[in-house]
C-alpha cells in the first residue's frame, strides 16, 4: 500500500505490445525525478518542510513537484509555459501551487526565456526559495535508478534498446546509463521534435507544433549527448500518427511525445528484430484530447511512414529523420558553458 498518489503515479507499468517491443508506461512520468530530487534535498538538508522549491515548466514537471511538495509538506511556485492547460491549472490551485503562467507566445524560445528570466527575478526578491533547476541538476537521474532495475528484471537482463523523448535529459539519459551498469551494450535512441537546438534541428520549423516536453530552444546542462546512439527528429503529423495508432492497435492512451517514441521504437524494433526495444510512454493523452485525437480521422497509417536517413542535422527536413549520432558532443547552440 502508497503512503501517498505521488508514490503510486510514479510506479511505471511495463506493457509487451508485441515480441520484442515493449511500452514503459508512466501515468505522469516525471512525478519519479521529482520525488526522488525533493527527498535528496530534504535528506541532505538542503531544504526543509514549509520551504518553496521554485521552477519553471511547460506542463508535467510542474504536476510532479506540487505533488512531491504535497507529499514532504515544502511549498511550490511554478513559473508556467503558455502550454500549462485549464485542467492543470485547476490542479495545481487545489494542491497549493502557485502557478505563474506566461502570456501567449508562438514562439517557444521567447516562452521559455521569458521563464528563466522570470525565476530569476522571483530568486532575487526571495532568495531564500530553493531553484529546482530540472533542466541542470543531475539529482533529477536520482529516480530513475529504480526504474531501470525493474527493466531489466522484467526483461530478463539482457541488453535493450531503450527509446524515449529527450527533453531535459533526465529520464531517457538516466534510465539508459542505469542499464548500462548491468548491459554496457544497451541502445538508446532519443526522439526530438523539429526546432529544437539539443540535437541541432533548430534551422527545420514545424508549421503545426513543436511537440512540448521533449525538444528545447535553449540548453539544457542534464543532456548527456555523449550517451545518445541514434536520434529521431518527428513532426507533429507523425507524432499524431504515432499517438492514433497506439491507441488504435494497443489500446494505449498516451500522449504526443509518446506518439512519436513509439513510431520511432517500431522503426528500431523492425531494424533490429533480434533487439528487445522499450520505448518511454511519459504521460497519459488527456491533455491531447482537443490537439491530437479529436484529428484521428487525419492519422496517416503508420506502416506507410518510415524516416529519412541522414548523416548530418543539416539534412534535416520534414517530417521524420533518423541519424545516427554515435556518442557525437552537443551541436554548439547546445553546449552548455562550464561553471565557474
Amino acid at each position: 500500500m502508497y503512503d501517498h498518489v505521488a508514490d503510486a503515479i510514479g510506479a511505471p507499468d511495463l506493457i509487451r505490445l508485441e515480441p520484442g517491443l515493449v511500452c514503459l508506461r508512466f501515468e505522469t512520468m516525471k512525478v519519479v525525478s521529482a520525488l526522488a530530487a525533493v527527498r535528496h534535498l530534504l535528506d541532505h538538508g538542503v531544504v526543509r518542510p514549509g520551504d518553496t522549491l521554485l521552477d519553471s515548466s511547460s506542463g508535467i514537471y510542474a504536476y510532479a513537484l506540487a505533488l512531491a511538495c504535497h507529499r514532504h509538506d515544502l511549498r511550490c511556485h511554478i513559473v508556467g509555459s503558455t502550454t500549462v492547460d485549464r485542467t492543470l491549472r485547476t490542479q495545481l490551485a487545489i494542491l497549493g501551487a502557485r502557478l505563474e503562467q506566461m502570456a501567449p507566445s508562438a514562439d517557444l524560445k521567447l516562452d521559455q526565456s521569458r521563464r528563466v528570466a522570470r525565476v530569476r527575478e522571483i530568486l532575487a526578491a526571495h532568495p531564500d526559495y530553493h531553484w529546482m533547476r530540472q533542466y541542470h541538476d543531475g539529482i533529477h537521474y536520482l529516480g530513475y535508478r529504480a526504474v531501470a532495475e525493474r527493466v531489466v528484471k522484467e526483461t530478463g537482463g539482457q541488453a535493450v534498446t531503450l527509446v524515449g523523448g529527450v527533453g531535459s535529459g533526465a529520464s531517457s539519459g538516466a534510465l539508459a546509463a542505469y542499464l548500462r551498469e548491468h548491459a554496457p551494450d544497451t541502445t538508446l535512441v532519443g526522439v526530438q521534435p523539429f526546432g529544437s537546438v539539443t540535437f541541432g534541428s533548430e534551422h527545420v520549423a514545424d508549421p503545426e507544433i513543436i511537440i512540448a516536453g521533449i525538444g528545447s530552444s535553449i540548453p539544457f546542462g542534464n543532456v548527456d549527448h555523449r550517451g545518445y546512439d541514434v536520434i529521431h527528429w518527428t513532426s507533429f503529423g507523425t507524432a499524431l500518427a504515432g499517438s492514433v495508432d497506439l491507441l488504435r492497435r494497443h489500446a494505449v492512451f498516451a500522449g504526443l511525445s509518446t506518439g512519436a517514441a513509439y513510431l520511432a521504437a517500431r522503426w528500431e524494433h523492425r531494424d533490429r528484430p533480434d533487439r528487445t526495444v522499450v520505448f518511454v510512454a511519459a504521460d497519459t493523452g488527456h491533455r491531447y484530447a482537443d490537439s491530437v485525437f479529436a484529428r484521428h480521422r487525419e492519422a496517416a497509417p503508420v506502416d506507410d511512414l518510415a524516416p529519412r536517413l541522414v548523416t548530418s542535422p543539416r539534412d534535416l527536413a520534414l517530417p521524420w529523420c533518423r541519424m545516427r549520432w554515435a556518442g557525437s558532443p552537443a551541436p554548439a547552440a547546445a553546449a552548455v558553458a562550464p561553471k565557474r
